[in-house]
């Protein structure tokens, strides 16, 4: 029998003794054989390679251990990523870019035990990751280059995040709502005329961080529903499954960011007003205000939606709806529904309603 090596004693003692883990010794085991780094960072690979087959990506793994863990553990698992990356299968734009936008430089520079710990502690969280629904992305060939018409949305939108004028950031989003309507209805036309196999719904995940995440869940959903999509909460995970059509998904993602940077802005402004009246900053306050605000917005955003469209967009939007509810039927087969929980703050949800309809989208205009 072969003589277990060091980074198998080190993972027996920090990663599979369930019973009597301890960090410590498999650090210390690490740290005093320079030799073992090698195969450390070979079996590092490998733990990333398995989180992609249980139905992860990077952009959700490093979302997790920014939320469980600290700054060295991002760059080392991003380390890990790159590193891996040349052995992967081919994926798609989504996953591209997510290898793009990597946290950049190495790790700073420590002893090799504090090293060592960082990185028992990393795997130990990619050992634990549960499995995941796969999100099937078409591979091969460059990323869709982003439309002109996206991209007025995008300038939209961050002129409405900047300006310090409500009337302004209303009138900026209405318009941005407005080119987001258009941009479905056309990209849905023009997929009817000239159909290909790739035609399907797509997923995508976008994280739903704490604080307040319940309520920015709802938020997100809220903005998924208007645009022709459907998004399930993985609360645990941190984020939340959108399922549609490409083009929607793209305006999902754009609109729900530039929301949530508005009722930032807005509930920054709410609070100061507050202490400047004698009340203290609240916790209560923060959950009722981004609960109205997600309400609110759901709202307006809703009877925006059931604007009516001429007859021959009907079957094409019907199609498209049915597509994306089959999909995510499949995906997730059980799903169960949650309440706000911790809205009982009276003046937050005011001051939420009231900043929802600062940043309300006009009706669309009658498409045609």
């Amino acid at each position: 029998m072969s003589t277990p090596s060091t980074v198998d004693r080190a993972f027996e003692s920090a990663l599979y003794d369930t019973e009597h883990t301890t960090l410590d010794t498999g650090a210390s085991l690490l740290a005093a054989d320079p030799e073992a780094d090698a195969e450390l960072a070979r079996r590092g690979e490998e733990f990333v390679a398995v989180a992609w087959r249980r139905g992860w990506q990077p952009a959700d793994v490093v979302r997790l251990v920014r939320r469980d863990l600290d700054d060295v553990h991002i760059r080392l698992l991003a380390a890990l990523i790159r590193a891996q990356a040349p052995h992967d299968t081919p994926r798609g734009p989504r996953w591209r870019a997510q290898l793009d936008d990597l946290p950049t430089g190495a790790p700073p520079r420590t002893d090799r035990f504090s090293h060592a710990t960082a990185v028992l502690e990393l795997y130990r969280l990619l050992l634990r990751l549960p499995a995941l629904e796969p999100l099937e992305e078409p591979t091969g060939g460059p990323a869709r280059p982003e439309s002109r018409m996206l991209t007025r949305i995008r300038a939209l939108l961050a002129k409405a995040e900047a300006t310090g004028f409500a009337e302004e950031a209303e009138a900026l989003s209405a318009k941005a709502q407005e080119l987001m309507a258009r941009h479905s209805i056309d990209e849905a036309l023009l997929a009817s005329r000239a159909p290909v196999a790739e035609d399907a719904p797509g997923a995508c995940r976008i994280g739903v961080e704490p604080p307040y995440e319940q309520a920015k869940a709802v938020l997100l959903d809220a903005v998924a529903t208007a645009n022709h999509c459907r998004a399930v909460w993985n609360e645990p995970c941190g984020f939340s499954t959108v399922v549609g059509f490409e083009a929607d998904l793209e305006v999902v993602e754009l609109l729900h960011t530039s929301l949530l940077v508005q009722a930032q802005t807005a509930m920054t402004t709410a609070e100061a007003a507050q202490r400047a009246g004698g009340r203290k900053r609240t916790k209560t306050f923060r959950q009722s205000f981004l609960a109205a605000y997600a309400h609110r917005i759901g709202s307006r955003l809703a009877a925006a939606a059931r604007t009516p469209v001429t007859e021959d967009l009907l079957p094409v939007l019907a199609s498209r709806e049915v597509a994306v509810t089959a999909r995510l039927d499949r995906m997730f087969p059980q799903t169960t529904t949650t309440r706000l929980r911790g809205v009982s703050d009276e003046a937050g949800w005011a001051e939420g309603s009231e900043a929802a309809d600062r940043a309300r989208m006009s009706p669309r205009r009658p498409l045609r």
